[in-house]
């Protein structure tokens, strides 16, 4: 008797709307499993025509390309005697519905919809889809005739049903399910599912990685049973990078780790599972066999295919493993470069370019591409047939081989300090120390004449010339001249984006990175139009002081250490004059508050959802040390006073990597509004009535 079964779990990196190049992958992936001895191979969510559709979803388009891409699969030999289980979106009567196609030997065995759909954070599912709603039921579904040809099926099942194979029972779920309250498989278990398979389109967020782990392993770990786990992986065409991190687990205990960041577009792992110790591991638990003995009975479709083999005495079972996680700095220095690169492939570009001002932001950026070139680098020289063909299509050369990180980052990686007379010696020291030891293709320009060309047009329109505060002029005065260097270096930036490879005789243009962190985006410290508008923007979605770290990790792990002058100057942004050769002006203060009260006010204001009296109350307590009830008031006013005033800001957000969960990424995953009353009327009498009251008792207690 057989009981030993081999399943495969697929990471794919699949890109909305690229039918082709999504359908080789999936079979890419099946050829895998195959290799490996699977006789099932599960893939991520909508993988078909990838999980960032968006809108496209709504196009009839996108299913009939999917229904296409579909049969193809159907049809090719490596299909055959193995269980697929792929994702497409499926129209029945009229609802569309995010659902698992599994099928086997070019017949469709079961279309199974999703039932929690997710729709908060970056998901907006139930924009374009219908969660299925009927538990435990089952309808035919009428075929396109286009797969009614391939499988002579006119109907299939569609609905919450399992599949009954002679050796076992599997069960699906699709991403939220396995987040939900009362998930779909606890209720499959009891109905004796021993395996429970789970495509997902789960995105990388910082520290995040433990979240999934831990609730694939609990999914088994109270009743036992089989859990496959596969996620997508890659830029799929917006802000999120997916993760991978497929796994398999029986029992509560990992047999398989898929990795969590890579540059290949296929990664199938296996494990071998003896379903006999999920039995076992059920039997001998009463409480669960006594909540089983009552459970209702899914509906089973029958499947006339064996997972194991009669001849399996001399196979092994996979070993456990542990989980091997990715700290914080290594998941910034791996997520955000792997983001960049498929953004790179697949946007044909020459390279990036970055200004690099010498502070730790623009130098974390850099950091970043730095990482990236590291990467392809490492891939390439271990065979990466793939990514070397994608570099050398990139750089212009067929023949390129030279897989070091700093001559690749030379080609591909253009860096520029813009200086200008309120610019300090230092910055510019540092900013070309850290670009002759990564590589980097560097320029240095002075940007005072265009600065000047600018404000003489004022001068000549209104007769009057604008003066800094340190000079005289007005605080209007001040910042007018601050923004016109900052919106003059974004005007410099996209020019020699454009033509800085045509100055060196290649094709081809530059995408133009942004450096402004979540902090500064949250605060709206920066200028609407400036160098922080960009193409894309690495860092957009991660914190201060997590760059802080990163940057540490880089100057020890990769050796750079121009990093070291770079942590140990205070934060500027150099637009006011100097004094005596050096800055007077610091970002903190400047902003009337550190970046570690930042990164507070913005997990208060996002994660917990607190307004200005919510955020007070906590604060209250949790800064008791250190601040009076009025200086916490102050502190919360000053930073809602300012996110109001600079929230339009966020309107033309450069689209950054989501790496925060309380990113202020505007009408994608922040959706608030950005037109406010600044004084906050209502809510600050609040605060003022409260302080007002526990000074009072204060007062009363003192001696």
């Amino acid at each position: 008797m057989g009981r030993k079964v081999t399943l495969a779990s697929c990471a794919l990196s699949q890109w909305a709307l690229d039918f082709q190049g999504n359908t080789e992958r999936v079979l890419t992936s099946i050829e895998a499993a195959k290799a490996k001895g699977a006789r099932y191979r599960l893939g991520s969510e909508l993988e078909i025509c990838g999980y960032g559709c968006a809108d496209h979803f709504l196009e009839g388009d996108t299913l009939l390309h999917s229904w296409e891409a579909l049969g193809q699969l159907l049809v090719a030999p490596a299909t055959s005697d193995i269980i697929c289980d792929v994702g497409m979106p499926v129209m029945h009567k009229n609802v569309r519905y995010n659902c698992r196609v599994i099928f086997l030997n070019r017949r469709i065995l079961l279309i199974r919809p999703k039932m929690v759909l997710c729709n908060h954070g970056n998901y907006r599912e139930l924009r374009w889809f219908t969660p299925w709603a009927r538990e435990r039921e089952v309808e035919d579904h009428y075929l396109p005739r286009i797969i009614q040809e391939i499988t002579e099926q006119v109907t299939v099942p569609l609905g919450d049903a399992v599949l009954a194979t002679l050796d076992t029972c599997i069960g699906s779920e699709s991403c939220e399910e396995l987040w939900a309250p009362h998930s779909p498989h606890v209720a499959m278990g009891l109905d004796g599912v021993e395996i429970f398979t789970n495509g997902s389109g789960s995105h990388h967020e910082l520290r995040k990685a433990h979240v999934r782990v831990d609730l694939v392993r609990s999914a088994t770990t109270k009743s036992g049973g089989v859990y496959v786990f596969s996620n997508q992986k890659g830029c799929d065409g917006d802000r999120l990078y997916y993760d991978g991190c497929a796994m398999i687990a029986v029992n509560g205990r990992l047999l398989a780790q898929g990795s969590q960041f890579s540059l290949d577009d296929t990664e199938v792992i296996t494990a071998i599972v003896d379903l006999e110790d999920v039995r076992s591991y059920r039997g001998e638990r009463s409480s669960r066999n006594l909540a089983a003995a009552r459970s209702g009975r899914y509906p089973r479709v029958r499947v006339p295919f064996a997972l194991s083999s009669h001849d399996d005495l001399t196979v092994t079972p996979s070993p456990y493993l542990e989980w091997c996680y990715h700290s914080a700095e290594e998941e910034i220095s791996l997520g955000p470069a792997c983001w960049l690169w498929d953004y790179l492939r697949r946007s044909n570009q020459g390279g990036f370019f970055l200004p690099l001002s010498g502070g730790i932001d623009s130098a974390a950026t850099a950091c970043i591409v730095y990482s990236m070139c590291r990467l392809v680098c490492r891939a390439a020289l271990q065979g990466n047939t793939q990514v070397m063909g994608d570099a050398r299509r990139l750089l212009g050369d067929a023949d390129y081989a030279a897989w070091e990180p700093e001559r690749l980052c030379g080609l591909l990686f253009t860096t520029c300090y813009m200086g200008s007379e309120n610019s300090s010696g230092d910055t510019k020291r540092r900013a070309s120390q850290l670009a002759a030891q990564i590589g980097s293709h560097h320029l240095g320009v002075c940007i005072d004449a265009a600065v000047q060309a600018v404000v003489s047009v004022l001068r000549v329109a209104t007769g009057l010339t604008p003066r800094f505060l340190a000079h005289g002029g007005s605080a209007r005065e001040n910042l007018a001249l601050q923004n016109v260097q900052a919106r003059v270096r974004m005007v410099l930036s996209y020019l020699f984006a454009q033509l800085g490879l045509w100055a060196r005789g290649r094709p081809g243009g530059l995408l133009v990175l942004g450096s402004a962190n979540v902090d500064e985006s949250l605060r709206g410290y920066l200028t609407k139009y400036d160098c922080s508008s960009a193409d894309i923007n690495p860092i957009g979605g991660i914190s201060k002081s997590d760059l802080r770290s990163f940057v540490r990790y880089c100057e020890r792990e990769f050796g750079i250490t121009a990093l070291t002058s770079i942590l140990e100057a205070p934060p500027t942004a150099e637009l006011e004059p100097l004094a005596d050769g050096h800055t007077t002006q610091t970002d903190e203060e400047d902003m009337g508050m550190s970046y570690a009260e930042l990164s507070v006010f913005g997990r208060l204001r996002k994660i917990d959802k607190c307004g200005p009296y919510s955020m007070f109350c906590k604060l209250l307590t949790a800064w008791s040390q250190r601040c009076s009830p009025a200086q916490v008031a102050e502190r919360v006013k000053h930073f809602f006073r300012s996110y109001a005033l600079n929230r339009h800001k966020m309107t033309t957000l450069t689209p950054a990597y989501h790496a925060e969960s309380y990113g202020p990424d505007d009408n994608r995953f922040d959706l608030r509004p950005f037109l406010y009353n600044v004084a906050w009327p209502w809510q600050f009498n609040r605060i003022h009535r409260e302080v007002k009251k526990l000074e009072a008792e204060q007062n009363k207690t003192e001696p």
